[in-house]
């Protein structure tokens, strides 16, 4: 990112680093959760390099990514994603919302609460402190969505009382994958819990299905494959 070509396009990388950026801030105390919040929705709305900008300039970046997130993933296996600290341990969102997504590290326990809010987990991107993550949600008259990847082991434990706590994605998960459990409880309000492919691994499904690999794809494994496909964005 630069600030000498205000209206290049930013790319999904470009807007990743600039999230990463505030992550440290929030969990450094720079920014309290409602500017954090306002700055990070409007670092995914950004199409241009002038509008990111501004939204870090008054912070440090020496822990930043200096190339795209993407690339340095392919191909690396779930256990380089397991170990190193967590960038945030919780969530708060009153009358308000919040995102964890991108190349964060999620904690051994990580909880999030919602009132007459919402809040996005997404952890398909994330590297993990451990092998087995909680997420804890409690929501009330708000809603949460755990976003999983779908190699992982998902248990759901969390309970809806006037609300709903979304089980459906509970299942086993593949060899070295991590374990990823959802618990708490909604109080007229909902947890959703889903599984679902990295974009990066959807275009090469595509990619191989409708180019020289048709016919061969991606297997999976217990035949799950309608049932993945079903999940996919």
């Amino acid at each position: 990112m630069t600030d000498d070509l205000p209206e290049m396009r930013a790319s999904d990388a470009d807007r990743e680093r600039v999230a990463e950026v505030l992550r440290e801030a929030v969990a450094e105390g720079r920014l309290d959760m409602e500017e954090f919040q306002d700055r990070l929705d409007s670092a995914y709305a950004a199409r241009t390099q002038g509008e990111l900008a501004p939204l870090v300039r008054d912070l440090p970046r020496t822990t930043a990514p200096t190339t795209p997130a993407e690339p340095a993933r392919a191909g690396r296996g779930w256990a380089d994603r397991f170990g190193g600290n967590a960038t945030s341990r919780g969530a708060v969102a009153i009358m308000s919302g919040f995102v964890r997504k991108g190349p964060w590290t999620a904690p051994r326990r990580f909880t999030c609460f919602a009132f007459w809010g919402g809040g996005e987990i997404d952890l398909r991107e994330a590297y993990f402190e451990d092998r087995e993550v909680e997420i804890r949600c409690f929501a009330i008259m708000g809603g949460v969505n755990v976003i999983a990847p779908d190699e992982a082991e998902v248990d759901v434990r969390g309970i809806g009382v006037m609300g709903g706590f979304d089980h459906s994605a509970a299942g086993r998960g593949e060899p070295g994958a991590p374990r990823v459990v959802v618990s708490g409880f909604a109080f007229w309000g909902g947890v959703g819990v889903e599984r679902k492919r990295r974009r990066a691994e959807r275009r090469e499904r595509k990619r191989l299905e409708d180019g020289h690999g048709h016919g061969h794809g991606h297997t999976y494994g217990h035949g799950h494959d309608r049932r993945r496909d079903e999940r996919d964005d």
